[in-house]
């Protein structure tokens, strides 16, 4: 197992650590990371703390020692203690829950995950660092990601670009896309757990809506409890996001595979550029098995 060494640093020695690295920056989701980098031997993620002033830098590879010590003589491998992290879980029981990833990214699929999971596999998902996902770096949800697939029922759906431009042309918004995603992922796990009655969702729309962009559909899902940041609430969710963003990244990879390009994540100015390097390389056709025709993003490209 490579080594882990964290380090804080303070604004200054933090911004000598990102142009150390700077070469080997990517782009990372995380809500408190503020520098991510890999190369082939290491991964440093900076975190950002509540303190001012104040950053957690985490090097992960087998001379991340020797990397945290040029900037901190002091940094030391630590093994970590097993422990089960505080619970914010405000539901303990059986329980099925999903999560999306893909919504505001221009290139890339929408990857929808529904989760089942047990009361007695609550204690396992906190050693796994579940409860505490959105801190995750993408290297972290890929490892957790890797063993929740061998022990969590699961069920997820994706939409890709192709398919998601043919609903657009057909006025059908993200958010009627995502209920109907969500909705199939929550059906077939509950046909697999009939006795479940326990059911949340990431809130994205108001339950009115869900409901109403569902009219008509023979099967759904009702008992529904919907949260906004879901996933700091029900493990299931949790465990959905981190699944969802492991398929998505997934994806992603095999799309960098196929044009031997790194796409960005998101929908920011650099994502603009790329887009129109892209073009200029593979041309609109291409661009459009691979984007949402109706980012803003595409609007900027062929305006």
């Amino acid at each position: 197992m490579a080594n882990r060494v964290s380090i804080v640093l303070d604004e200054t020695s933090k911004k000598k650590v990102v142009e150390a690295y700077s070469s080997y920056q990517k782009d990372n989701k995380g809500e408190y990371i503020v520098f991510f980098a890999k190369r082939p031997d290491l991964v440093v993620t900076i975190y950002a703390s509540k303190k001012a002033d104040e950053y957690k830098v985490l090097f992960i590879g087998d001379n991340a020692l020797e990397e945290a010590q040029k900037f901190d003589p002091n940094a030391e491998v630590k093994t970590p203690k097993e422990k089960i992290t505080k619970a914010r879980w405000v539901c303990l029981e059986d329980q099925i829950g999903s999560d999306e990833v893909g919504t505001g990214d221009f290139f890339g699929p929408i990857c929808v995950c529904a989760a089942y999971v047990s009361k007695d596999k609550i204690d396992y998902l906190k050693k796994l660092g579940v409860d505490d996902s959105k801190r995750l770096n993408d290297e972290e949800i890929k490892r957790i990601a890797k063993e929740l697939i061998k022990t969590i029922p699961y069920s997820q759906v994706s939409l890709d670009n192709v398919k998601y431009n043919e609903l657009v042309l057909q006025k059908m918004n993200m958010n009627e896309m995502k209920v109907k995603l969500h909705n199939q992922v929550l059906i077939n796990l509950k046909k697999k757990f009939p006795k479940i009655k326990n059911f949340f969702i990431d809130e994205f729309v108001a339950k009115e809506k869900y409901f109403e962009y569902l009219f008509g559909t023979k099967e759904t899902v009702k008992d529904i409890t919907f949260k906004t940041k879901g996933e700091s609430y029900f493990p299931c969710v949790a465990v959905g996001s981190i699944i969802a963003r492991y398929s998505f990244l997934q994806k992603m990879e095999k799309l960098e595979k196929k044009y031997k390009v790194e796409f960005p994540f998101g929908s920011s100015s650099k994502v603009d550029k790329f887009a129109a390097d892209f073009v200029k390389k593979f041309g609109l056709t291409e661009l459009d098995k691979v984007c949402k025709s109706n980012f803003i993003n595409y609007k900027n490209l062929t305006k």
